[in-house]
């Protein structure tokens, strides 16, 4: 018998359903079939069943934070099964053993690859024989085809050692650096945890960098010169190259006929081109321009978007979205080829296609490794099953279909005019532009984005023609500098993307550039959410800022080869060729450990050199709520999910939940029960029988943790909720 490892259960639903199949316990079983003679079983996990042991788990030292301790070294890495998925993982492990052969069907990606190598493994079958299903597309056709061009387990076995230096390297460095620079900054009297990575480090540290440049940017002055002209036919404006910073300086640098006191004087066209622009339509969609023309577009964030499109790939109507590639083969070339009038329906677009035949632009196997760039699949999605799509849904597979039916129109055609207009020999230009034909901008006419973009620059001019006389009236335009903007969620993907070109060496720009930038197409929106969970940094109408706490771990890093994208090259380089089979994982491992050496003598010396007591002060006025009554030596700060007591690492486990009795409590109540020992009165409390009441909270016990509710008639009732974990 073969069983079939799943990512999800709602992949094992698509990998099972071209073939006559039953649903089991935890699995389900396909019958006996040409590509499958004895049957098979479908099994999942939910994401990761299995994950690294935490530090206490290996020495009962680590559980409790301390600089002495560091760095943390396991001799050897060992996984366990997470608690609440063991149930899923018996299931697994028993029909794994009862095999006599293994499908791997997770997703064709690294972390899919380790996912269920984890999973034979932790089951004990890793002898057993491996085979690898490989597919872009979920869709029935493309599984059925899958299965008959199995790969060999082998081809695939790099991967997984990638995948495991990854993790094991960012289990080293994560823990041990995250401690250190948290003990390092409670000395400081920062009572709080700071998780360091090493991405989501770097990538908060050019944040913070944009940060600062807006902040240190100083408003200066400049001065233009422009002219409006006016000939038998029409007006139009020009403008002289050249910002001043002065008015005398701008009029030292033009003809002595013009003249601060006068502005009205004979002009003559020197020139005027014409040249025709032809832009073809856009690249077909990687996971990141997608989410950057999404987040551009609708305010999406980057991994509202990932989310979206893998739910459209479970449900076979898209090809797998992490990926890193903007082009496909002939092979989707033809069937995207074929089904262009399903696609046109769907949208009740209507146009013949002028581009029948395949692009290098679009179309080159050179360019595609394991995935192809995202497109709709040949799953015909119609009117009635869009309708049924959720908002999010409809936008993100519009986007995809619009830039493959956009690929098969005829570029975007316009006349660009230079007219140069001179008083005397100052030279003033002007552009405009002529539509001549839309081609595959058609798809994007009611597309305010798209129509903004197009009218800059689109002014309308007159016919004129070389040596006219033109009537002129100067102006000096005078305006301030302005800082840059803060970058936005998509533009922060793209940032990623591309952060080599904040490098100044050579070599690392290069090595930053072959593989893209900070992250990978599957990580960089989790990086985004990491850093908003860890509350490094906040979105406030859709830009993204530093907070004081994220501000307090970048000048902790100052200097340190976590703030340096470098380092991230290097590493992602080296996990390249780890998965290509030609370098080895062990190496990378040990590279790992003498990095955490090298960071706890560099992190000692920056955070001694700095000085933070005044966003100290500042971080504590704005994040306490009050004194912890337990130890009192901490402060209760809200943890998102509870309020907790910021000496948790010295051993306080005083905590408060948020919620009681279905009502949330508010930071101000919580606050009067602190320091007052009763709340306000609370309204609409719901009881375990459904009915709602209003009451105080009172402590029966503030040392134990022990609270209680108080009636109006001070009748009191233990809400048996401790606050002690």
């Amino acid at each position: 018998m073969v069983v079939i490892l799943a990512e999800k259960p709602d992949q094992a639903r698509k990998l099972a359903a071209p073939f006559t199949h039953k649903k089991g316990n935890g699995f389900l079983t396909i019958d006996a079939c040409k590509e499958f003679p004895e049957g098979a079983k479908v099994t999942w996990a939910i994401g990761h069943l299995v994950e690294l042991k935490t530090p206490g788990e290996y020495d009962a030292s680590w559980g409790k934070w301390s600089l002495e301790q560091l760095p943390m070294m396991p001799e050897r890495f060992e996984y366990k099964v997470m608690s609440d998925k063991n149930k899923q993982f018996k299931v697994v492990k028993e029909l794994l053993n009862e095999a006599d052969g293994i499908i791997i069907g997770t997703d064709p990606a690294r972390e899919g690859e380790n996912i269920a190598r984890l999973l034979i493994m932790m089951s004990g079958c890793a002898k057993k024989p491996v085979k690898r299903l490989w597919t872009s597309s979920l869709t029935e056709s493309a599984i059925k085809k899958g299965f008959s061009e199995l790969r060999d387990g082998k081809q695939t076995i790099n991967l997984y050692h990638e995948a495991q230096a990854r993790q094991i390297s960012d289990w080293l460095v994560g823990l041990n650096a995250s401690r250190l620079y948290s003990l390092l900054l409670q000395k400081k009297g920062i009572r709080d945890v700071f998780s360091v990575g090493r991405v989501q480090t770097p990538v908060l540290k050019l944040i913070y960098d944009r940060h600062k440049e807006i902040e240190q940017f100083k408003s200066e002055p400049f001065f233009e010169l422009t002219a409006h002209f006016t000939v038998s036919n029409g007006t139009y404006k020009g403008k002289m190259k050249g910002r001043f910073q002065s008015q005398e300086e701008l009029f030292k640098d033009v003809h002595p006929d013009i003249q601060p006191d006068q502005n009205h004087y004979e002009a003559t066209i020197k020139s005027v081109e014409v040249k025709e622009k032809r832009i073809p339509a856009p690249k077909l969609h990687s996971l990141s321009t997608l989410q950057s023309v999404l987040n551009k577009k609708n305010k999406y964030s980057p991994d509202q978007v990932l989310k979206t499109a893998q739910r459209l790939y479970e449900k076979g109507y898209i090809s797998y979205p992490r990926t890193d590639s903007q082009h496909i083969t002939n092979e989707e070339f033809s069937y995207l080829k074929n089904r262009l009038s399903n696609y046109q329906a769907c949208f009740h677009l209507s146009f013949e296609p002028t581009r029948t035949k395949p692009s290098k632009r679009y179309v080159n196997p050179d360019k595609v490794s394991d995935h192809y760039a995202m497109i709709p699949t040949e799953k015909i999605v119609d009117v009635n099953t869009f309708q049924s799509f959720r908002t999010e849904e409809k936008v993100v597979y519009e986007a995809i279909v619009k830039s493959v039916l956009a690929i098969f129109m005829e570029d975007y055609v316009y006349d660009e005019t230079v007219i140069t207009t001179a008083i005397g020999k100052t030279q003033f230009f002007t552009k405009g532009k002529k539509e001549k034909g839309l081609g595959w901008k058609r798809l994007y006419q009611n597309d305010s984005t798209e129509q903004a973009e197009d009218e800059e620059g689109s002014s309308k001019l007159p016919e004129v023609y070389q040596g006219q006389v033109a009537e002129a009236e100067t102006t000096v335009k005078e305006g301030m500098t302005k800082p840059p903007k803060p970058y936005t969620q998509g533009q922060l993907i793209t940032l990623m993307k591309t952060a080599g070109k904040h490098i100044n060496d050579q070599d690392m720009k290069n090595a930053l550039n072959e593989v893209e930038g900070l992250g990978t197409e599957a990580t960089r929106s989790g990086i985004i959410e990491t850093l908003l969970k860890r509350e490094f940094i906040e979105v406030k109408k859709n830009s993204v800022f530093v907070t004081k706490k994220g501000e307090i771990l970048c000048e902790s890093v100052q200097g340190t080869i976590l703030a340096k994208p470098e380092m991230t090259a290097k590493w992602e380089l080296f996990l390249k060729e780890i998965g290509n089979g030609n370098k080895s994982k062990v190496t990378f491992v040990e590279n790992a450990k003498k990095l955490c050496h090298a960071l706890i003598e560099q992190a000692t010396k920056a955070i001694d050199s700095i000085d933070i007591e005044k966003q100290t002060v500042d971080l504590k006025l704005e994040d306490t709520i009050a004194p912890c009554p337990s130890c009192q030596k901490g402060h209760i700060v809200d943890r998102k999910s509870f309020y907790g007591c910021t000496g948790y690492h010295q051993g306080c486990r005083f905590t408060l939940p948020k919620k009681l009795a279905n009502k949330n409590l508010s930071k101000s109540n919580v606050k009067k029960l602190l320091e007052k020992g009763k709340t306000n009165l609370i309204k609409g409390f719901k009881s375990k029988n459904g009915k709602t009441f209003n009451a105080y909270i009172v402590w029966e016990d503030a040392k134990a943790g022990k609270v209680t509710f108080e009636f109006n008639n001070n009748k009191k009732h233990s809400s048996k909720r401790s606050t002690q974990k």
